[in-house]
């Protein structure tokens, strides 16, 4: 996001010392861009029930600031490539999955390289279609973010007591969303695509939440709850933005055909057949 927000091509950043060690030279009045990296740590803690020493997993961020390659000379040639042809195409899009998170309403924005639902603002930030390794991944991410999406206050206002990055609250809302997206890509028949990370991910917030034994099913319950809502949307279906325009220039039209105290037809104008592939 930030690359693309402040023009730049290569998606390869790193620190003035990264820059130096490799004999490159940051350019003279170049800006840096902050970048948050979030780990996990052991550390080792005594139980309070037996004494034993433990290893816990403990999450942690960290902010650096990097220069993008094109804020540096000298750098070996590899450095400067543009970004790997993408592994998919635009074409490859799904439409009947499109159509059922249109049929939401959510605010969906493409862009960037981060996958997030901002509630303070109520839209999902999704990077771009092609950025993702085949179409499955980005529906299960999509259907991650709107999972997060249900939470506003406005649909199911669903507050589980998060403070902070990493507390029990925010840990048991990625449980929510990670199940959410699961039951979801399996209402819409996506092949699961199951990596280790996604284990990993589930059992980070899991270790979090150790000391609720209830945990997994308190938010398979919410999650079953946000994929009912979903569904239920799917009852009004939207038209897809280009349709829209179409529709907005035929209503237009009929105004001028129209005495004042008719209306157009909206719900049948939005049975023609006019929608096109994204």
């Amino acid at each position: 996001m930030e690359a693309e927000e402040r023009g730049f091509s290569a998606p390869v950043w790193m620190t003035f010392k990264q820059a130096k060690d490799l004999g490159g030279c940051v350019r003279k009045g170049e800006k840096a861009s902050l970048a948050i990296i979030a780990k996990t740590f052991k550390k080792t803690e005594e139980d309070e029930n037996t004494g034993e020493e433990i290893e816990k997993n403990s999450p942690f961020m960290k902010g650096y600031s990097v220069f993008n390659v094109e804020q540096i000379d000298g750098l070996p040639d590899k450095y400067y490539e543009l970004a790997k042809e993408p592994e998919i195409s635009p074409e490859q899009r799904i439409e009947e999955i499109e159509q059922f998170f249109l049929n939401t309403g959510a605010e969906i924005k493409e862009g960037g390289n981060r996958a997030y639902y901002t509630i303070t603002h109520d839209y999902i930030q999704m990077p771009p279609f092609i950025a993702f390794e085949n179409a499955e991944a980005f529906y299960s991410t999509l259907a991650h973010e709107t999972t997060h999406w249900t939470r506003h206050p406005s649909r199911l206002d669903r507050d589980l007591g998060r403070k902070k990055w990493g507390d029990e609250g925010y840990a048991m809302e990625e449980l929510v969303a990670e199940l959410g997206s699961a039951y979801i890509g399996a209402d819409l028949g996506l092949v699961p695509d199951v990596r280790e990370e996604n284990a990993a991910y589930i059992a980070n917030w899991l270790e979090v939440l150790k000391n609720d034994k209830r945990a997994i099913f308190t938010a398979a319950a919410h999650a079953q709850r946000s994929a009912e809502l979903l569904h239920s949307y799917q009852e009004n279906p939207q038209p897809r933005p280009a349709a829209k325009e179409e529709l907005e220039e035929v209503a237009e039209l009929e105004e001028h055909q129209t005495p004042q105290d008719e209306k157009p037809d909206f719900d049948k104008m939005q049975q023609l057949d006019i929608f096109e592939p994204m």
